[in-house]
C-alpha cells in the first residue's frame, strides 16, 4: 500500500508560495496528482491559464481568487473548482499564511501571461 509520510513529501517553491508534494506518479498514483499549498501573507501569485481541473480547498486562512476575471474571497472550509482553460490568480491579503489542499489530474500545465509554460514537479 503505497503511504507518503510528511517526513517524505517533497517540497517545492515558486512565486513566493510553498507546494508540498504528497501524491504524483513518483509516489504511486496513476491518475491524480494532491499536493499541500502554502501561501504567505502578502503573496500575489501570476495569472496562470491551466490546462486540467484543479480542486483547491482552503484549509486556513483567507484567499482572494480571481477565475477568469471574477474575484471572490475565500475562507478557510471553502472549495474552488477551477476548471481547464480558466485563467486563475491567488493572493493572500492577510497576515497569515494560508493553507490548501489541492488535487488535479497527472499533467497538469500551466501558462504564465508572458506565455512562460510552466510543468509543476507537483503535478506531474
Amino acid at each position: 500500500m503505497p503511504v507518503v509520510r510528511s517526513a517524505e513529501a517533497v517540497t517545492h517553491e515558486i512565486h513566493g508560495a510553498r507546494f508540498v508534494s504528497y501524491a504524483t506518479p513518483l509516489t504511486g498514483s496513476r491518475e491524480l496528482c494532491a499536493w499541500r499549498g502554502e501561501i504567505p501573507a502578502g503573496t500575489r501569485a501570476p495569472a496562470h491559464t491551466v490546462d486540467r481541473e484543479e480542486i483547491l480547498h482552503l484549509l486556513v486562512g483567507e484567499l482572494l481568487i480571481t477565475l477568469d476575471g471574477d474575484t471572490e474571497r475565500v475562507r478557510a472550509g471553502d472549495t474552488v473548482i477551477v476548471g481547464a482553460g480558466a485563467t486563475l490568480t491567488v493572493e493572500n491579503p492577510t497576515d497569515h499564511t494560508a493553507i490548501s489542499w489541492v488535487t488535479t489530474s497527472v499533467g497538469l500545465t500551466a501558462r504564465l501571461a508572458d506565455g512562460t509554460l510552466l510543468t509543476p514537479p507537483w503535478a506531474n
